[in-house]
Formats: structure tokens, sequence, C-alpha cells
């Protein structure tokens, strides 16, 4: 009888990065990059609401048909979710795996407390949590219309301004755009430093720089909801 082969169980190379500290660092940071990304290019989609519903609606129908003919319609909108959302979980898994860590390497809290960095945290970890529920919110509301008051598809100005006719739609989205700010404010000075992008020279560049597109993300995302209730979009 011939002898057993022997299989090699050896872990692959990415399971060995992701289980270090320094790897679940990284993807956090490529991941909270990408959102990044993700979140300027769509507050600049949004404001095009301001020009009108043929403008917005067109806009919205242009994303829908990108990359045809050889993706078919929706296509690039599903694959962008599909990295959006691979993104919000690698991010969030990586979060929770990496305070589960240092909760175990320092099992007794320190004497003298940095309240500054103790807020930061908290802000990062309560903002996470509040941006993943919304994006349930934002999905059932604007991409399928489930809780719409009024959802209609094919429609998007119409359905943006239905649900910012609601105090609970403008009340949630608001909570969540200020979760944004505080997150990309202390998150972009993070992600700097693990990718060896921030040093002591550039340190109070980047954060002036986080702070500065903190504050511009939240008030272009919150002038939507504004316009809608002062009836400047209707």
């Amino acid at each position: 009888m011939a002898p057993a082969t022997r299989t090699d169980t050896r872990p692959s190379t990415v399971t060995l990065i992701w289980r270090t500290t320094v790897g679940k660092k990284a993807v956090m940071a490529v991941t909270g990059v990408a959102m990044l990304l993700y979140l300027v290019v769509h507050m600049l989609g949004n404001l095009k609401i301001f020009f009108g519903p043929e403008d917005f609606n067109g806009y919205a129908h242009w994303l829908r048909t990108l990359g045809e003919p050889f993706l078919r319609y929706e296509w690039f909108l599903w694959f962008a979710r599909a990295g959006l959302l691979a993104s919000v979980v690698l991010h969030g898994l990586a979060a929770y795996q990496l305070t589960r860590l240092d909760r175990a390497a320092r099992p007794v809290a320190y004497v003298h407390r940095d309240a500054r960095r103790d807020y930061a945290t908290r802000t990062m970890r309560w903002g996470g949590v509040i941006l993943a529920l919304f994006v349930v919110w934002h999905i059932l509301d604007l991409t399928t219309g489930t809780v719409n008051p009024r959802g209609e598809a094919g429609n998007p100005y119409g359905n943006v301004v239905a649900t910012f006719s609601t105090w609970y739609g403008n009340t949630i989205y608001c909570v969540a755009m200020l979760a944004v700010g505080l997150h990309v404010r202390h998150g972009l000075l993070s992600a700097g430093r693990t990718l060896g992008a921030v040093g002591r020279r550039s340190q109070h560049a980047v954060r002036v720089a986080s702070e500065t597109l903190a504050l511009t993300l939240t008030a272009g995302f919150l002038a939507v909801p504004l316009a809608v209730m002062t009836g400047v979009v209707n």
C-alpha cells in the first residue's frame, strides 16, 4: 500500500497577515480610505439635487448605465455596493478584533487615562455602530424604497424629497452624518499613521486636513436635508 500523502495545512500568506495586529490595522486603514473616497464622490453626487430634478435624475440614471455595453444595466452599482459592503464588514471586524486584543493585553486599566484618546476611541466605536445601522436604513429608504413614505421607482429626486419631508428621516440622516464627520476626523489621521504616511513633521498638517475634510463632508451631506426642510429643494 502506498504511503499516505501529507496535506499542506499551513495557512496562506493573507491569513498570516490578518492574524497580526499590524495586518488588521492595515486592513482598517485601506478599507477606511476606500470608504472615504466613496463618501466624497457620493456627497458630490448628492449636491446635484440643487440643479433640479432633471439633472439629479439624469445623474442617477447615468450611474445605472455606467459601463454599458460591457456591463449590463445597474451592474456597476451592484459591484460598487458589493465592494462597499466588503469594506464595511472588514473594517468593522478588524476594529472589533483589535479592541479584543487590546483588552486582552491590558486586563488592568491605566491609572491615568488620556481623556482625548478615550474620547476618540468612543467616537470611533459608537460612530461605527451608528453608521452600520444607517447603511441598512439608507438602503431600505432610497434603494429599495421599503421605508420611504412615497417611494417611487425611477424618481430619485422625488424619493429624496419624500424622505427629508419627515421628521424621522431628517433625524436619522443628520445624526448619521454627524457621526460620519467625527469618524473621518479621527480615522483619517489614524489611517495615515498606520500606512506610514504621517510623521512628526506632517502630523499637524494631516490633522488640519482631516478636520477640514470632515467638516466639508458633514456640511455637504447636511445641505440636502436642510434644503428640503427650508423649501429650497421641493
